[in-house]
């Protein structure tokens, strides 16, 4: 793959983003630093007790982030409602992808263009009971379609396998209409189906418990690529 998509993956198969949802925050850098072999972007879960039943980190959090690791390649995802109103203090703190949930603006189309014209890459997420037909007339304005294989709000959830045949898919209307998002996966990504879901279509898994809820978190990330590699 060419383009905007080819130059993030880097020449990679899939890119592996930790999510420090499940991190421990009282020790996030040392956390991130430990992964940091592994990891190729750092997810960030921002959540408003509203649109989701959960409450989580603020713009603040990724000033810091970028701060303490400023060639890190941060992907944000905002699950807020309204997301317009989020737009500008979450693409102010920095981020290099700022992804939004289809179903939490009435002005998808707005809300992608908002985020391209603040110099920031932006991503659009689906739910589980959200259909790809829903999104299809503004996939040509993002950089990222996120599909969540668990419902939003909570880390540790079981995979939803249903959900990830909406792979197929945007990988099929990436080709028909000669687009260049990248394909994210979130919810229950682990080293048991990281390679069905590379092979599937999938760019960039997000895994978050699989990774900071192990022992030891740097040999987890490292499981989950070799899990696709065949290692």
């Amino acid at each position: 793959m060419t383009g905007t998509s080819g130059a993030l993956k880097g020449g990679r198969d899939f890119l592996l983003a930790p999510s420090i949802l499940d991190a421990d925050l009282l020790r996030l850098g040392e956390e991130i630093k430990r992964v940091e072999d592994d990891l190729d972007w750092i997810h960030i879960d921002v959540m408003d007790g509203h649109f989701v039943p959960n409450l989580s980190f603020g713009p603040g959090l990724v000033t810091s982030i970028r701060g303490e690791f400023p060639g890190s390649f941060i992907d944000v995802h905002i699950m807020v409602e309204p997301a317009e109103r989020f737009v500008d203090m979450f693409a102010g703190a920095s981020p290099d992808i700022l992804t939004v949930q289809a179903e939490s603006t009435k002005h998808i189309h707005r809300v992608l263009q908002s985020i391209r014209d603040a110099g920031v890459r932006p991503g659009i997420a689906i739910n589980p009971g959200t259909p790809v037909s829903a999104i299809e007339t503004v996939l040509h304005m993002a950089d990222l379609v996120l599909v969540m294989t668990v419902n939003p709000g909570f880390g540790a959830q079981k995979f939803l396998p249903e959900a990830a045949a909406k792979l197929k898919e945007l990988v099929r209307f990436r080709v028909v209409h000669s687009l260049d998002y990248l394909i994210e996966v979130d919810g229950g990504v682990n080293a048991d189906n990281a390679s069905l879901l590379v092979s599937t279509g999938c760019d960039v898994l997000v895994a978050g418990s699989a990774i900071f809820k192990q022992d030891d978190p740097a040999s987890a990330a490292s499981k989950i690529r070799d899990s696709v590699s065949g290692r």
